[in-house]
């Protein structure tokens, strides 16, 4: 290859040099703040941790009291589920719809330009809405809302300093990171979500924000939650070798129930939906309610189920109940999500990741007890196993495992589990869960979106739908929309003008961001129904 001229060759050179000076002087304006962000998201999350902690001892010093007395007690638990399922769905859908679940895709399609951020509206109405769902009982986790009130902090920060767009969205990323370290005490973990799963941005400039951020917010948890582990667990030694195809079995378990749960989820969402505001809120006060009636049996089967998980971790569940307490979790947290309660799945996919394990770990000691099985150490594999085939952020998972329990003698198993749970889930083609929940917000409609770069979508055709029976040129698509696949199955084709759609194919499409109204068309032609 011959070299430059040499004018062209000074042009890339002062090209370099300017790219070079605008990335560091870049770095200087966002380090600084990105401490001031990591400040500000620790202390909401210390804040929103320590009132979910109260809220908790109240639940349960009320289920205490109340049996005292067996005749009618179990009413008042029900009464105080309810009534924390109707104020969160509430306070949801007549204030703040972006705060419903988790919160975690809202941020990214915010953090990808597809929707805004309403910082002031968004943290009280999370803070509140979530301490009044999870402190009800409601089956999910903290650690959504604090990683969605991190990211509003993050812009809460940006927009006080009068920063760009882009380095707002920044501020946000390093936000979410710190707000998922406050969470579990995790900051590697914070900066790995961030950079896998929330921006996929590996820029130096995103990860030192998003690094700066956590660490400050771990620091900020620890000097108010103290610094050891969000999970007490047992120093289980390393498995021996001979043990990993148990471990490989237990991950392809996981991966199956993984992709369950992710259809389960978006399912529940879509029944939800259908009610409208009125009756979807009064379903979700009836599974206030009968969480509530649960509570008052076994306190610690509700809410995040934290004291559960660390029973089992410590392998203190029989065999016989596993199954029972899986569908039990499981049945709570599709309802409870589904009703749009605002909290997150973290919580609750690694109660019943754990469960999975420990029901792999009991079974494999039955069929080999002599070989030294620890069974409460495939409770720890498993919540990573269960965590990368629902999220699809295996390096996160295994992060976040290793530092909330401090298992790190268990890498090995963790990254064997990790992997047969991530291949069978995308043999499986089921999509991410976070990705899905953001393709389902962003075809819902809503506020409107802001396409910047082409996006890649993926949706079923729906029985009674527009296009159900039509050939792809009969659709009537607008410029700038391109199907590039159809799947059934195990059978994946290109369509051609010809290709005649019938009702459960999923489509792949691309849609360009000057497309006038592509993703409404999508949206419309494949809803069923009519």
């Amino acid at each position: 290859m011959s070299a430059l001229p040499i004018p062209e060759r000074r042009d890339q050179a002062n090209s370099e040099l300017r790219e070079f000076l605008h990335t560091r002087n870049e770095r200087k304006r966002i380090f600084p703040r990105a401490i001031l962000a990591g400040l500000v998201a620790g202390l909401v999350g210390v804040a929103f941790r320590s009132s979910l902690a109260g809220g908790d001892a109240f639940r349960n010093r009320m289920i205490a009291w109340a049996h005292h007395f067996p005749a009618f007690g179990w009413i008042f638990p029900m009464l105080l589920g309810a009534f924390g399922a109707w104020a969160a769905i509430s306070i949801v859908r007549r204030i703040a719809p972006e705060t419903a679940g988790s919160g975690i895709p809202h941020l990214e399609a915010v953090l990808h330009r597809h929707r805004t951020m309403n910082w002031r509206r968004v943290i009280p109405a999370k803070f509140v809405g979530g301490l009044l769902a999870i402190g009800g009982g409601m089956a999910l986790g903290r650690e959504g809302p604090t990683v969605q009130m991190g990211g509003a902090s993050g812009l809460a920060v940006a927009e006080m300093l009068d920063m760009g767009p882009r380095e707002s969205l920044t501020m946000a990323a390093a936000g979410a990171g710190a707000g998922l370290s406050a969470a579990f005490n995790a900051p590697l973990s914070g900066v790995i979500f961030v950079l896998e799963e929330i921006q996929r941005d590996f820029r130096p400039t995103v990860f030192g924000a998003a690094f700066l951020a956590a660490a400050v917010a771990d620091v900020v948890t620890r000097l108010f939650a103290g610094q050891v582990p969000d999970f007490a667990v047992p120093a289980y030694p390393a498995p021996a070798l001979a043990l990993l195809p148990i471990f490989a079995l237990m991950g392809l378990l996981a991966g199956g129930l993984g992709v369950l749960y992710n259809k389960s989820l978006i399912r529940s969402l879509n029944f939800f939906a259908k009610l409208g505001d009125r009756k979807a809120i009064f379903g979700g006060t009836l599974i206030g309610a009968a969480v509530g009636l649960v509570a008052y049996m076994a306190p610690t089967y509700v809410g995040g189920g934290h004291g559960l998980a660390e029973a089992v971790l410590a392998n203190k569940a029989a065999f016989a109940a596993i199954p029972f307490l899986f569908v039990l979790r499981f049945v709570m947290t599709m309802g409870c999500y589904g009703a749009g309660s605002p909290g997150g799945i973290f919580a609750p996919l690694l109660v019943l990741g754990a469960l999975i394990g420990l029901g792999v770990g009991k079974g494999a000691v039955m069929v080999f007890p002599h070989a030294g099985i620890q069974a409460g150490a495939f409770a720890v594999v498993g919540m990573a196993a269960y965590f990368t085939a629902i999220i699809r952020a295996p390096l996160t998972g295994i992060v976040l495992i290793v530092e909330m329990t401090q298992s790190y003698a268990q890498m090995l198993p963790l990254l064997v589990a990790c992997f047969c749970a991530y291949a069978v889930a995308e043999w499986l083609g089921d999509l991410p869960i976070y990705e899905a929940l953001l393709q389902r917000d962003l075809m819902r409609g809503g506020d409107s979106v802001n396409l910047e770069d082409p996006m890649v979508i993926e949706l079923e055709v729906e029985p009674g739908s527009p296009f159900e029976g039509r050939k792809v040129r009969e659709l009537g698509l607008p410029t700038g929309v391109v199907l590039v696949e159809c799947r059934e199955g195990d059978r994946e084709w290109v369509p051609a003008a010809d290709t005649r759609l019938m009702a459960h194919v999923r489509l792949t499409a691309v849609v360009a961001p000057d497309s006038p109204g592509g993703l409404e068309a999508l949206r419309e032609g494949c809803r069923g129904g009519r």
